[in-house]
């Protein structure tokens, strides 16, 4: 009798660690059959890096948004996402625009720009009062708009990327420098243009050095200018270093001493950004910021020298929106035309 109790507990024994081994087994593999179809539903593009791309949409200008976010989707297999900002009473009309037109493919997020976060901050010049709009200065508040990025590209809207914006993401920033710019003088085919428009590229151009303050900077009036219509910036670095609190300073400085805002430069939101960044920035590629197209309506480039270029920039007057301005069929093969009417090209037979 006992032999035959000792094979049935044995039995028994093995029956239930059988059904312990089962149920294990069960447990065990429903996380990793989870965590398989969880991987199969990540498609490869939400697993590559985002590449955050900030252009303001500005009343009367938003056909040059559009252009320029046209150019850049059109070049590029990376994964963007576009933060188009704008002012509460542009927003719906960008909007409207862009779902309502091919761009419709694209991933973007619509953010609102406060303009009372420069009330006090900004010094009235009669001579170029287009330079005063609110979003001129929404590059200042980067850290502010962009939470997630670590790094993040900004571009002036009157721009055309004919090269992919990857290569302009992947620029190496130096440790401790909060944002990359192209120098004034980095390129040796763009200075027969700037004499021939009388272009400002140094800092005499854009600082007043009658003024005390200016001169206390200790920075020589001959030093090369850098342009910020087109910025690769490291978010943590920015914030560490309080860069938009140092703007700001040199911005009610302004407005208290009149520091820039009348000199030959013109460009208020250029002059806080050489002073706080003078001698703190790395260096775009500079085929990757050809400027200056905007300065002439009868200055040119060759043909060329465009078709190599990987990003052009109309900086200046003269908008290839408008009339007169040159190279506007580079500019106009990106353009989509305003689905509501209210933007129209300014043409000579218009």
């Amino acid at each position: 009798l006992l032999p035959l109790v000792s094979v049935n507990q044995i039995l028994l024994l093995l029956l239930v660690l059988t059904v312990c081994a089962i149920l294990y087994n069960k447990v065990h593999q429903v996380p990793l059959a989870l965590k398989n179809e969880t991987e199969d539903l990540e498609s490869p593009e939400e697993m590559e890096e985002e590449i955050p791309v900030v252009i303001c949409a500005a009343a009367g200008r938003m056909g040059a948004a559009v252009a320029a976010i046209s150019s850049i989707y059109s070049n590029t297999e990376g994964n963007v996402l576009f933060y188009i900002v704008g002012l509460k009473t542009t927003i719906p009309h960008i909007r409207k625009w862009i779902e309502n037109s091919k761009l419709k493919e694209i991933k973007f997020k619509v953010v609102e720009f406060n303009p009372m976060v420069l009330k006090g901050k900004i010094r009235q010049d009669a001579s170029r009062p287009e330079l005063l709009q609110p979003l001129n200065f929404v590059r200042f508040y980067l850290p502010l708009l962009i939470q997630k990025h670590e790094k993040v590209i900004y571009l002036d809207d009157d721009v055309i990327v004919q090269g992919d914006i990857q290569e302009l993401y992947d620029t190496k920033l130096a440790p401790g420098h909060a944002a990359a710019f192209s120098d004034d003088c980095d390129l040796p085919s763009t200075h027969e243009m700037v004499r021939s428009v009388g272009m400002q590229n140094t800092y005499m151009g854009f600082l007043d050095y009658r003024k005390q303050a200016i001169r206390d900077l200790g920075i020589s009036p001959s030093t090369c200018s850098f342009n910020p219509g087109v910025i690769v910036a490291n978010m943590t670095e920015w914030k560490h270093q309080r860069i938009t609190k140092q703007l700001e300073k040199w911005m009610q400085r302004n407005v208290e001493e009149n520091l820039y805002s009348s000199t030959l430069g013109g460009g208020v939101a250029t002059s806080p950004m050489l002073i706080v960044f003078h001698g703190k920035y790395s260096s775009i590629n500079p085929m990757w910021h050809i400027r200056h197209l905007g300065w002439s309506p009868d200055a040119r480039y060759s043909e060329q020298f465009l078709q190599e270029a990987k990003l052009l920039h109309w900086n200046g007057r003269y908008k290839p929106w408008d009339y007169p301005s040159v190279h506007t069929d580079l500019w106009e093969n990106w353009f989509i035309p305003d689905p509501s009417g209210k933007f129209k090209l300014t043409r000579p037979e218009s």
